[in-house]
């Protein structure tokens, strides 16, 4: 299958928000400005309390700030980082996050712990799956937060109790509950100081992945995280995870996903038009991304 890159442009360029539009300058082009630019737009999602809200995941467009956000938040500034060898924009992406800690913070719960969302988000339009927006404190997403801040070397005297409720909920047995939990849960254990502990239970999930909830081996229609989201590149430290024929299998459905107007489509129902394509921009350059990583398509 052949994957039509300048469509595929075309598309972000006509339908994306503007830090996705930038993060493909970046990511495609290697244009270290457009770097900065994404990071610096962030900040118009950024609230007076230093989290961020205003829509940045366009599942929950409630303006006041979600844990949920600042993950969002965090992701972009974790795949900026790594992709750039430039001193200045890795620090760049370490302050964005560091003036985020004092909020994590002040939200948090008394042994450190985040919710995803807040009640407050089910007063604004949302995809039906944040329901009434109570959720409980768990790994999804303080793990992933706190896994992202200290590879930016952020340093916080929260993300040593966050870490704390961190180690224990991993130590529960079965708190990795899904695909989604996992995918948060690497970045921490893989940056965790106590090392033993961390490759004892990094091993313990990686046996697991395969047979999570919400994970898909192969493709198919039923909603799920792929392998591809897990390791975004031959690189990653988590492609030993998987066998050649599921990555292959999923970079030929990947490929094959591009549709008439040159965008990714998506596999559940965000809140409303813009909000579908917030996220089909997003989609698209993460395909243009993996696929080029792979060499499935030109650099």
């Amino acid at each position: 299958m052949t994957v039509d890159i300048e469509a595929a442009r075309t598309f972000i360029r006509t339908n994306a928000r503007i830090i996705e539009q930038r993060l493909a300058e970046f990511h495609l082009d290697g244009d270290a400005t457009a770097a900065a630019a994404a990071i610096a737009g962030l900040e118009a999602y950024r609230n007076r309390d230093g989290g961020f809200g205003h829509g940045l995941e366009p599942d929950a467009l409630a303006p006041d700030s979600q844990p949920l956000a600042v993950d969002s938040a965090f992701g972009i500034l974790d795949e900026v980082a790594r992709s750039t060898s430039d001193p200045s924009i890795r620090m760049r992406a370490a302050d964005a996050a560091r003036v985020t800690m004092p909020y994590l913070d002040s939200v948090s719960s008394a042994d450190g712990g985040l919710s995803i969302v807040f009640p407050s988000v089910a007063a604004h339009p949302r995809a039906d799956h944040w329901g009434d927006g109570v959720f409980a404190p768990g790994l999804n997403p303080t793990s992933k937060i706190v896994g992202i801040a200290r590879t930016l070397g952020v340093e916080h005297p929260w993300l040593d109790r966050a870490a704390a409720f961190c180690r224990a909920a991993i130590d529960t047995p079965e708190s990795v509950g899904d695909a989604h939990t996992a995918i948060c849960v690497l970045p921490f254990l893989e940056t965790d100081a106590d090392r033993a502990w961390a490759a004892k239970a990094s091993d313990d999930l990686r046996s697991r992945i395969t047979e999570l909830p919400l994970f898909k081996e192969m493709p198919g229609p039923d909603y799920g995280l792929s392998p591809l989201d897990f390791a975004e590149s031959p690189e990653s430290p988590r492609r030993e995870l998987f066998s050649d024929v599921s990555i292959a299998a999923h970079l030929d459905d990947l490929a094959a996903g591009q549709q008439d107007d040159g965008g990714w489509p998506l596999g559940w129902e965000p809140p409303g038009h813009a909000s579908v394509l917030a996220w089909r921009g997003a989609v698209t350059l993460h395909a243009l991304r993996v696929l080029r990583a792979y060499g499935r398509i030109a650099r």
